[in-house]
């Protein structure tokens, strides 16, 4: 998949003014984005009238994912699902949560530190927290934590009846990897997982929004679509759409 720096600079001007507020916590917890740094980098203020330094840009990255920002607003936005989805459980007689997995339910910052943010999809991963560390060896590992507020919809999803299903950009021939980290992570007692076969040449959204598609012919209401990028809600199939924020890559 192709993957490029997120840089917006309207949004990269806002989030640098946001991120001279905060301070690194003392102790982050284990499961946390902040867990994963081994460096603490203060923001620079950009001259966003220029073209944004890939260096400077990767540096305020650094920062809003290592000092509890990153965590923070991966958990309001998850918490805002979770609210909806408590009241709407019981509205319709087979509701259904779609999660993305990769930076939605899964957090993959150990490894993309570990590559600079860069997409290295070869090569060994067996150096962490230093690189190389090739992604695909990292899926095989099967070793990537949850994210902590989309468990907890998770969870409050299986306690409300409502069926969990997982619709990610990961190949079949990933399955087994990625069946073992759900579990892992403590995503159990899902109704289902769609994988892309490996000689799927649809859009992102065209693959997406059709799996969301057969959710809905099965009777289910999708009442909750949450994903880390755009491309994981557009398409329809689902009454709310909740997006994730993602400052690493973008996918079309």
């Amino acid at each position: 998949m192709t993957r490029s720096v997120w840089a917006m600079r309207g949004i990269v001007a806002a989030l640098a003014l946001a991120w001279l507020t905060l301070v690194a916590p003392a102790g982050a917890q284990a499961d946390t984005m902040a867990s994963a740094c081994s460096k603490t980098y203060a923001p620079a203020t950009l001259d966003v009238t220029q073209p944004i330094n890939l260096g400077q840009l990767k540096l305020q990255v650094y920062f809003y994912a290592c000092s509890g920002a990153y965590d923070s607003e991966l958990s309001a936005v998850a918490a805002s699902a979770q609210t909806y989805l408590e009241k709407r459980a019981a509205e319709v007689s087979r509701p259904a949560l779609v999660l993305d997995i990769d930076e939605t339910s899964l957090s993959n910052l150990p490894q993309e530190l570990a590559t600079d943010f860069g997409y290295v999809p070869g090569g060994d991963c067996d150096h962490l927290p230093d690189g190389p560390c090739g992604f695909n060896a990292w899926v095989a590992q099967a070793k990537a934590k949850a994210i902590d507020g989309t468990l907890s919809l998770f969870k409050a999803a299986r306690a409300h009846n409502v069926a969990v299903f997982f619709v990610t950009g990961r190949h079949e021939n990933e399955k087994d990897a990625t069946v073992k980290n759900l579990q892992a992570a403590g995503y159990d007692g899902y109704a289902g997982l769609a994988l892309r076969p490996a000689n799927d040449r649809r859009t992102v959204i065209d693959y997406k929004s059709s799996e969301r598609g057969k959710i809905a012919q099965q009777g289910y209401t999708i009442i909750v679509n949450m994903g880390d990028q755009q491309s994981d809600l557009a398409g329809g199939y689902a009454e709310r759409a909740y997006k994730l924020p993602n400052p690493i890559y973008y996918i079309p």
